[in-house]
């Protein structure tokens, strides 16, 4: 029987590119956790963690998109206190439905984009409603305020397609 094992698995890792996706996280959580707090509009703050997992799945694929998604979702709970693991499970799945989509289904412009970054932010604003109504009681000014938090991270949605879109052309 013959097996096939990887001598040189590492070797098949760009750590370059794995670095760059590293210092762009950084960067998005550091404005996601102090600039976009900041900026309120009628009391929703934008949230730019699901659109980047929607980008880097999109961009690199369903295994690798996913992988740095949970990396990223493991840092965002622990920037929101009031998640436990919301971000950890969500972001990946995100992450790996977008990777998974743009491979058969949709292109990679930045339309398309767009439609999955709403997509995405209107299931973690669906998170978001249930897990609170889950722990208290179900308001329908939570619906507005998803509405609200989604369109108000549109905007920001469009700026984090471009550095995952040009990262992941660098070899």
């Amino acid at each position: 029987m013959n097996t096939v094992i990887q001598k040189d698995f590492l070797e098949k890792i760009n750590f370059g590119k794995v670095g760059r996706y590293a210092i762009y996280l950084i960067v998005v959580l550091i404005l996601q956790n102090i600039l976009f707090t900041q900026m309120r509009l009628l009391g929703v703050c934008p949230l730019v963690l699901p659109a980047v997992a929607v980008a880097m799945g999109m961009f690199e694929g369903a295994t690798w998109g996913a992988v740095f998604s949970l990396v990223m979702g493991i840092f965002g709970d622990m920037a929101f206190v009031e998640n436990t693991i919301f971000f950890t499970l969500l972001m990946p799945m995100l992450s790996f439905a977008a990777g998974f989509i743009s491979n058969y289904y949709i292109n990679r412009r930045f339309v398309a984009y767009m439609g999955a970054a709403a997509a995405g932010l209107l299931i973690t604003a669906a998170g978001q409603i249930l897990k609170t109504s889950a722990s208290d009681v179900f308001s329908t000014v939570m619906v507005t305020t998803g509405l609200l938090q989604t369109l108000w991270s549109m905007p920001f949605a469009a700026l984090v397609y471009f550095p995952p879109s040009r990262l992941s052309r660098i070899e």
